[in-house]
């Protein structure tokens, strides 16, 4: 009788439990070392798509299709990584295909000998919240990057659109617009996250190296080659491989990456043996691949092949909202980097920064920042501690108005920026040739210096 107690008093308490379990707003996924699901929360249901009935009594990845938690699984080996918890964010697809933003705490679970004997997955669904915060132009950054402007909030709405779906993604834009980082968040959004983000520039590189950095080669394959070497794409394999700059490519390189995104394969240089990798292919480049096609240069196959799903960056002077957060950023991450008190920027120097065309974009814009402090002895960056470029576009682009009054060492900066020419000078700084031939004769020793 008093077992029988027991029982139904234990029998009871469980259902208690999983009737707490079923009724908390995070998804609860619950299995053994396995990976057999024994606990399949309500919520958990609402946010994978799948039912309870699908789920429980089966290997997670088997219902899943993969891992729900892409690379960052630790049962995909044949030993369990285990560690006692761990969190992150993840982009995950449910059974309709609809992409959620999921913030996946993972703890293993111990039985009373402190052994370990399953895995508890708490899923935090953000998706709502996110989409909120873009739709009202809240966020300033987003994955490490930076921006509240609308053209940026449409470009963070594509990565997350695009994170849980392992199609190429091909990134276009200026110079300096952040298409590394726009790649590394799609890497860090995806499932793949777990795995390597190796990027490579193919314009940085030889026609003679590219190939063997991409593929590898073997003992022999080449003078020098001592040993066999694994190029970009095994060192990729479960992540990502961003390819910078991908118009550069040769022809033949151009054939050689084809056959690869048709077929996942590929062999070393000097090598036989066939290889395959699974990796996300993303590209990137600051020219017209459209263009390109046109002149023979880019080979239109390996354009479809890439341009799966397109994203355009907005050069910074169709950003120009986003400026002030940006020098706010460069400001606080030199100050924590050198352990500096946080410096500030005057109104005129902040307006001139926002007059300025910015041709390098985001990389000019924290070279000016970093420009200024150097120049700047106190804590607040002012209009003369700016670059000459910043300074002199405003009177370049203006209507006329009286020159503008002169210092010897913007002069001297001006004339070294431009080689000594000074007819190009007199335009940098915005004055006239006679009032800058009239300033050097004022100042003899400004020539000799």
């Amino acid at each position: 009788m008093t077992k029988n107690l027991s029982l139904e008093k234990t029998i009871g308490i469980q259902k208690n439990l999983e009737h707490v379990l079923d009724n908390l707003r995070e998804g609860i996924i619950a299995h053994d070392l396995q990976r057999r699901i024994f606990f399949f929360n309500r919520e958990a249901e609402r946010i994978t798509g799948y039912t309870r009935e699908e789920a429980t009594g089966r290997d997670c990845h088997d219902v899943f299709g993969r891992p729900l938690c892409g690379d960052r699984c630790s049962f995909c080996g044949e030993k369990p990584l285990l560690s006692d918890h761990t969190t992150y964010p993840i982009t995950i697809l449910s059974k309709s295909g609809e992409t959620k933003r999921v913030d996946m705490a993972v703890t293993m679970m111990r039985d009373e000998n402190d052994r370990f004997i399953g895995v508890l997955a708490s899923l935090d669904d953000v998706t709502d919240l996110l989409d909120f915060k873009i739709r009202a132009a809240k966020p300033r950054k987003f994955s490490n990057i930076i921006g509240q402007d609308a053209k940026m909030l449409q470009v963070f709405q594509q990565i997350i659109d695009v994170a849980g779906y392992d199609y190429p993604v091909h990134i276009s834009g200026e110079t300096g617009t952040g298409k590394e980082m726009v790649a590394a968040a799609i890497h860090s959004e995806s499932r793949r996250s777990g795995g390597p983000f190796v990027p490579i520039n193919c314009g940085a590189l030889p026609e003679g190296l590219i190939e063997s950095e991409l593929f590898g080669h073997v003992k022999g394959a080449f003078s020098g080659a001592i040993r066999d070497k694994k190029g970009r794409f095994e060192l990729a394999n479960g992540g990502t491989l961003f390819l910078d700059e991908v118009s550069e490519l040769s022809k033949y390189m151009q054939v050689r990456l084809l056959r690869v995104l048709q077929d996942g394969l590929f062999e070393r240089v000097g090598g036989e043996k066939t290889l395959s990798v699974n990796i996300r292919i993303i590209s990137a480049t600051n020219k017209d691949l459209k263009k390109e096609i046109l002149k023979n240069n880019f080979r239109e196959d390996l354009y479809y092949r890439l341009n799966v799903f397109p994203i355009c960056l907005p050069p910074l002077c169709e950003r120009k909202n986003d400026i002030p957060l940006l020098i706010d950023h460069f400001l606080k991450n030199h100050s924590e980097s050198h352990g500096n008190k946080p410096y500030g920027i005057s109104k005129k120097a902040l307006s001139l920064m926002m007059d300025y065309h910015w041709p390098g974009n985001v990389r000019e814009l924290q070279n000016a920042v970093w420009f200024s402090i150097v120049k700047c002895k106190g804590k607040i960056l002012s209009a003369e501690h700016l670059p000459i470029e910043v300074l002199g576009y405003k009177n370049l682009h203006s209507s006329p108005k009286p020159s503008r009054k002169l210092e010897p060492e913007t002069v001297l900066s001006a004339l070294e920026k431009t080689g000594g020419n000074k007819i190009k000078a007199a335009k940098l700084l915005g004055v006239g040739r006679a009032t800058l031939y009239r300033f050097m004769n004022n100042h003899p020793d400004l020539l000799r210096e």
